[in-house]
């Protein structure tokens, strides 16, 4: 079958799948739409249905001939209290409220907190956020199971809602026991990427690097203040970074999100890891069939912002216009993309010469250069682990990235990175043969025509990862 053309943009669409968006059909129109990767969210739903919907992902990926990224999400560690009366209680600021590490039914002054690192880590004078932080509680004292409270922000509290702490660091492991099951089942499916949530420090992703083997590519969940604090260390452990705003804006508040959004990006985009930016970002067209003003605006700061990636969450799993959230995210991200290339100036590539980099990062800034200076219709890189086509990105060439590669899992990989296109092709043991390669894989894709220049880049020896060492020219 012949590839659909390529996405007219550089900047990769996450769609998360659920009710509303689990069958062929609808995981078809989402495609087509522009969605590049699609998320399993695994605090919902069974392994069944799981199941289904990752078939169907993978039907549409062989029907539609491009490879398509599916991206599991291990629910984590979520800290919940327990049960309450069935009509809820009214917090009133000032008053007092216990948390108890004993399991009992909630009254209209206390409730269950059966989270013992909680407790061991609590402080007096420390915060406790309910319910996304809807409501907030001091901390006046902690003793012998009981931690004692002054509400500061009040609100009506129902059973089972989330805690967030804030001001300490938890012995908690970021991978559960039901993570392991979920994760067992996640690779059994053979999804090319997974999600760790509420890590807190570099470890956290070592150990679920241990459980994955090389099974699948991990990405890094930023959603705890301590996982900033440890920042460089995590973007050195994961494939691939997430800026989850959800908790983090609960823990750090909503001011300090555009900083911390900001400040991983750059970390990720100077390391070469592929960023993605998630949560709310058109989150009124879960009902509505346009976003907000300041919706578009927030996917417009990411893109001029260098993330590779924006996710969707419950606008196409639940949402009742998930198609047009992804249409509208499409035009914004291209209409920005244009914006940021009317802005580039012809010296914006004259950078400072730096001296002692290693080779595949001094080959992939000539590569920029040349396809800027010749007004190349294409990249073509020639990668078996993605790491020269994820050299490539880093730089933002203005030309696209056509990233070719035999491995399955790395084609799907690339299909999250910035400007990358990618396919699978034949194994390449000679020159003449990476040229006959290019020729029908551009073709193939219509990222050039005959007469267009391309530059071409791999390793020499060929077949050997990371070495990115070759660039030709060539016309096609």
């Amino acid at each position: 079958m012949s590839i659909p053309p390529r996405r007219d943009r550089a900047a990769k669409i996450i769609a998360t799948l659920g009710p509303a968006s689990a069958d062929d059909a609808a995981i078809r129109r989402l495609f087509l739409a522009g969605a590049d990767v699609f998320r399993v969210n695994m605090s919902h739903g069974d392994h069944p249905t799981h199941a289904g919907v990752i078939a169907a992902i993978r039907r549409v990926e062989a029907d539609m001939g491009r490879p398509i990224a599916i991206m599991a999400d291990l629910q984590g560690p979520k800290l919940r209290i327990g049960t309450l009366p069935d009509d809820g209680i009214g917090l009133a600021v000032g008053c007092s409220f216990t948390l108890c590490l004993n399991e009992t039914e909630g009254t209209a002054n206390r409730v269950t907190l059966p989270h013992p690192e909680i407790f061991a880590a609590a402080r007096a004078g420390d915060r406790l956020l309910l319910d996304d932080g809807r409501m907030v509680l001091r901390i006046t004292a902690v003793d012998d199971g009981l931690i004692i409270t002054r509400v500061e922000t009040g609100g009506r509290l129902s059973s089972h809602k989330g805690v967030n702490v804030p001001d300490a660091a938890l012995d908690l492991a970021a991978i559960t026991s039901k993570d392991r099951v979920d994760l067992d089942f996640a690779l059994n499916q053979g999804v090319d990427l997974v999600a760790l949530s509420f890590l807190q420090s570099a470890r956290d992703v070592q150990a679920l690097r241990r459980l994955v083997g090389g099974a699948a590519r991990i990405v890094a969940k930023l959603e705890k203040p301590q996982a900033l604090d440890d920042l460089a260390a995590i973007v050195d452990a994961a494939d691939a970074i997430m800026v989850a705003r959800g908790d983090l804006g609960v823990e750090l508040g909503a001011a300090a999100v555009p900083i911390a959004q900001r400040r991983v990006i750059k970390a990720a985009r100077a390391a070469g890891r592929p960023v993605i930016v998630a949560t709310q970002m058109l989150e009124s067209m879960i009902e509505a069939p346009v976003p907000t003003r300041a919706e578009a605006s927030d996917v417009a700061t990411a893109i001029y912002g260098e993330a590779d990636a924006v996710m969707l969450s419950a606008e196409t799993a639940i949402g009742r216009h998930g198609v047009a959230a992804v249409t509208v995210m499409d035009s914004i991200i291209r209409k920005v993309e244009a914006d940021m290339a009317a802005d580039i100036e012809p010296q914006a590539f004259s950078t400072p010469v730096e001296k002692g980099v290693p080779v595949p990062k001094a080959v992939s800034r000539a590569v920029r250069e040349i396809a800027a200076s010749l007004d190349c219709a294409a990249v073509v890189t020639f990668t078996s682990s993605g790491h020269t086509a994820l050299a490539i990105a880093r730089e933002r060439p203005a030309s696209p990235i056509l990233g070719l590669t035999p491995d399955t899992g790395t084609a799907r990989f690339l299909a999250l990175v910035w400007g990358v296109h990618s396919l699978r092709s034949a194994e390449v043991d000679t020159m003449p043969d990476m040229m006959e390669i290019v020729r029908d894989c551009v073709a193939r894709s219509g990222i050039a025509r005959a007469g267009d220049v391309v530059v071409i880049t791999a390793g020499i020896p060929l077949r050997t990862p990371g070495t990115t060492n070759l660039i030709r020219v060539a016309t096609i």
